[in-house]
């Protein structure tokens, strides 16, 4: 995504407009896509590749019947995870994808954005819906993005076990209409900014000291494999991690 920016400067008593976001774009490294996900080539109950050829191949995990299954996507196929219990069941069906811990999904105090398209019904809303997760806010580290509440507002978040407290940016607006949104997460310094559909919807102070590094697996659709697994109950297409 490219930001563009006009200089103004004053010559012999008239404005000259210089566009400098090219020089400024050039001087800056883009960001290195470290995970992506666009369930393309994916075979029912099999692992999800990491298209961005890292490696960090997605596997599934389910309980009491929930399973991953392919839908159309914003481009190409979704991951459908399972859809809300009914009634006062106990033991709902629950599914995620994980792939295994390693250094460079781990941004430390540095740059870092990820993102995904969601697809989210206004009946498909609830507490806790993880879309993105590594790490846990009570323990270790986080980075987080996740449609929270029956509102369907996204935020993002972000914890470590130094600099104590839970950062959320959380957006104005809602993305439980059925239709596909884009969302993203944007760590630089001490700004944590949400943006859906490329427009900025929430912005929050963090520390600038704030680190994550953890050894826990990073989850797509839930935040593990157990009974309160904050279930994401729509679809998801095109999820990534960048950094830098």
């Amino acid at each position: 995504m490219r930001t563009w920016g006009i200089l103004t400067a004053t010559l012999a008593g008239g404005a000259v407009l210089l566009d400098v976001s090219m020089a400024a774009a050039a001087d800056a490294p883009a960001p290195v896509v470290v995970a992506r996900y666009s369930f393309d080539a994916v075979k029912a109950g099999g692992p999800v590749a990491d298209d961005s050829g890292h490696g960090h191949n997605l596997l599934p995990f389910g309980g009491h019947g929930g399973k991953v299954k392919l839908s159309p996507g914003a481009a190409g196929l979704a991951a459908a995870f399972p859809a809300k219990c009914k009634g006062k069941a106990k033991k709902c069906p629950h599914a995620v994808l994980q792939a295994p811990d390693a250094p460079e999904l781990n941004p430390g105090t540095g740059p870092i954005r990820y993102g995904a398209s969601v697809r989210l019904a206004k009946g498909q809303t609830g507490k806790g819906e993880n879309v993105l997760q590594k790490g846990y806010s009570t323990a270790g580290s986080q980075y987080k993005l996740q449609v929270d509440g029956a509102a369907g507002r996204p935020s993002c978040v972000m914890a470590d076990n130094v600099v104590r407290g839970i950062h959320v940016a959380q957006s104005d607006v809602s993305v439980a209409d059925g239709q596909w949104h884009r969302l993203e997460c944007r760590r630089a310094g001490a700004t944590l900014t949400l943006l859906v559909d490329d427009a900025v919807r929430a912005t929050t102070a963090i520390p600038a000291t704030l680190a994550i590094t953890n050894s826990v697996p990073l989850s797509v659709g839930g935040k593990g494999n157990g009974l309160n697994n904050d279930q994401f109950h729509g679809a998801l297409d095109d999820v990534w991690i960048a950094l830098g």
